[in-house]
């Protein structure tokens, strides 16, 4: 709360002058700014700031004059359902590729593979996400029109900016699971369960899958929240009505009450995700409780 508030403080520009254009007088511009409490200093403003987020009041946007909470309310579902689709789209491919390419390369099988695998991942998680967005625009909505171009007009409107915000999250994922699931499968009783002649079908669904699944959550976690952010630069992209293309459009209008609400929110939601998936892992590995006390 009090970076986000600093923060913008510290951006060049007059919320005032932005409102009243350029033709207003000096009279005028005083008037305004002393209506939106800009000369009040600048503890006051940071004290009312606090205490409206803790009574529940997000504060009045200075270029629509709509109530800040009702904004987000409108925004919100759209980046959730962006943000969502993308964690879906990268766990559904991620986890299932870095366990197959896993399981390929055992012991050291298939090096080529390998090498593709690790290389291709690797491009595609360097590619900028905005990068991505434009590239995908170009191929599947401008040469070959088979996506819209932007806005939020259905499911077949989801599957450009999801895809977009999800690519570099799946390679990352797969990675990770690849790795995991190369220990996993060099382990004791991994080793065991072989000499035991179970069959392949138990050997990855009981011993090697859950062992997997806990490393792979922690990391889909974490991805989750990134992408909640890595939405804004996409949102922009593909004019996706979300916090992110509110968020851009407030700070250049230096829309002082916007921008603080978005970035509080975007921050509560990152930490209840967190908060959930610590749960969930809790409960799935038990183990988790006792490393941790």
């Amino acid at each position: 709360m009090v970076a986000s508030f600093a923060m913008l403080r510290l951006i060049p520009g007059d919320p005032a002058r932005r409102i009243a254009g350029s033709n207003v007088g000096p009279a005028e511009l005083e008037q305004i700014r002393q209506g939106l409490g800009l000369n009040d200093p600048i503890l006051t403003q940071l004290k009312d700031y606090v205490v409206g987020v803790f009574t529940g009041d997000l504060g009045t946007s200075y270029s629509s004059q709509q109530p800040v909470s009702t904004i987000i309310a409108d925004r919100l579902p759209k980046t959730l359902e962006l943000a969502g689709a993308g964690f879906v789209l990268a766990v559904g491919i991620g986890i299932p590729l870095g366990l197959l390419v896993g399981a390929l390369t055992r012991d050291g099988l298939r090096p080529r593979l390998s090498a593709a695998f690790t290389g291709t991942t690797s491009f595609v998680q360097s590619i900028p996400d905005y990068l991505l967005a434009a590239l995908l625009v170009l191929l599947f909505a401008v040469l070959i029109p088979v996506f819209p171009v932007a806005g939020a007009s259905g499911v077949i409107s989801l599957v450009l900016p999801a895809t977009a915000v999800a690519a570099g999250a799946a390679a990352i994922l797969a990675r990770v699971t690849r790795v995991e699931t190369l220990a996993v499968l060099s382990a004791d009783y991994v080793r065991a369960a072989r000499v035991k002649q179970l069959s392949t079908r138990r050997i990855y669904g009981v011993h090697v899958l859950p062992n997997v699944m806990t490393s792979a959550l922690t990391i889909s976690g974490l991805i989750l929240t990134a992408l909640v952010g890595g939405t804004v630069v996409v949102e922009n992209v593909f004019a996706w009505p979300g916090l992110g293309t509110e968020l851009v459009r407030a700070i250049s209008q230096r829309d002082y009450p916007v921008v603080q609400a978005i970035v509080l929110m975007l921050g509560v939601t990152i930490v209840i995700v967190n908060l959930l998936v610590d749960v969930l892992i809790s409960a799935l590995d038990p183990r988790s409780l006792l490393r941790a006390s």
